[in-house]
């Protein structure tokens, strides 16, 4: 029998190569996604469709998580909120794109489907370096969230959470992505539009820095490259 991974794929380039970086290491891909009635939901469910056949996985998930956007107190769900544009966060606090508990939300559900699927590894692809700043996407966190999945779930099941690319700025990770030879233009990280990429936010932000460290260039459109 060959070793399953649980992905959770959000449609984003972290998350991606993270999948990919796994079939690598010869792990069968079952892939999840959640919808949460962010902004882009139907772009980031299309790319994650497509991101599925690409790397032909044997099974996918897409789960509602629509409950997210009932708790708000985020840009991401909640329209009435602006999203920060032209500034990366550098603040000691959370910008206001962070949805509360987002990865400990998406973890306890991918431990149980994990376990359901006889899963070894459930791949994420948080980034500490070079991030947001969002307090589940630190090593500590990561850490703890492979204790507690492993505490709540049955005694002759255990996984490990595999964080590749946790330590790596964005350059790299751009330049590991195209090594291996993962499908970028595939993917989306924009906060806020589906159409063209606003070239604005955050994720954007980070998503061109990353490009231009690479010393290549992006291939999705975007509506204004400032950075």
């Amino acid at each position: 029998m060959s070793k399953k991974a649980l992905c959770i794929i959000s449609g984003g380039m972290d998350s991606t190569l993270c999948a990919y970086l796994a079939k690598k290491q010869g792990y069968e891909i079952i892939a999840l996604h959640f919808d949460y009635l962010q902004r882009t939901e139907d772009k980031e469910r299309r790319c994650f469709e497509q991101i599925c056949k690409a790397l032909n996985v044997s099974k996918s998930y897409i789960l509602d998580a629509h409950f997210i956007k009932q708790i708000g107190a985020n840009a991401l769900t909640d329209t009435g909120l602006a999203i920060p544009k032209n500034e990366l966060n550098k603040g000691e606090n959370p910008p206001i794109t962070y949805v509360p508990f987002r990865n400990g939300i998406f973890l306890s559900i991918a431990g149980s489907l994990a376990e359901k699927e006889a899963c070894e590894s459930i791949f994420i692809g948080v980034v500490e370096e070079d991030g947001s700043g969002y307090p589940d996407c630190t090593k500590s966190f990561i850490k703890q969230a492979q204790n507690f999945i492993n505490e709540g779930t049955s005694k002759n099941f255990k996984v490990s959470l595999e964080a590749p690319l946790l330590e790596l700025n964005k350059g790299q990770i751009v330049a590991l992505a195209l090594q291996e030879n993962v499908p970028l233009e595939l993917t989306w990280s924009c906060y806020e539009s589906e159409d063209m990429a606003c070239g604005e936010c955050d994720s954007c932000l980070l998503r061109l820095r990353g490009f231009e460290k690479a010393g290549v260039k992006d291939k999705i459109k975007y509506k204004k490259l400032e950075i």
